[in-house]
């Protein structure tokens, strides 16, 4: 039997804004309304996160205006993530994911305003993404919250 390691496919994961209020308080709203803890989540702005956005052709200015959700070796953003991650909630939540019938392009026009808008409507801070301590293993790039400020 050979030592060879077959590597194993990655986890959905979530690629988010650790700096906009909105977007911390999305993932502590997916962490409390999820199917099962199969999704990790990585800091926009660490090096895995912009590691990961580039390996699918995004750079730090595209994640500006998105968030990436990566599944299945295939990069979704704006309203295509938000469905996609919809869809690893618990219902009625999941539900959420029935807007797909919306034709793409205006359901990415609300996304990018609301992406526009977000840091004046909902504020701002460095770090303010909180990581659950039971939840650690499941965040990369991101601070503990025993290290953030409060």
């Amino acid at each position: 039997m050979s030592d060879v390691s077959v590597p194993r496919p990655m986890p959905p994961t979530l690629v988010f804004d650790t700096d906009c209020v909105l977007c911390a308080t999305s993932v502590r709203f997916v962490l409390a309304h999820e199917r099962d803890d199969r999704l990790h989540f990585v800091g926009a702005w660490s090096p895995d996160g912009l590691a990961l956005a580039a390996a699918h052709g995004f750079t730090a200015e595209d994640l500006n205006g998105t968030f990436l959700f990566v599944q299945d070796g295939r990069a979704l953003t704006h309203s295509d993530a938000g469905l996609a991650l919809a869809r690893h909630l618990r219902a009625p939540w999941r539900w959420l994911g029935l807007f797909g019938f919306i034709p793409k392009r205006p359901r990415d026009a609300v996304y990018a305003y609301v992406a526009r808008h977000r840091y004046r409507w909902f504020g701002q801070r460095v770090d303010c993404a909180r990581v659950p301590p039971a939840q650690r293993h499941r965040f990369h790039g991101v601070r503990p919250a025993e290290t953030q400020p409060t």
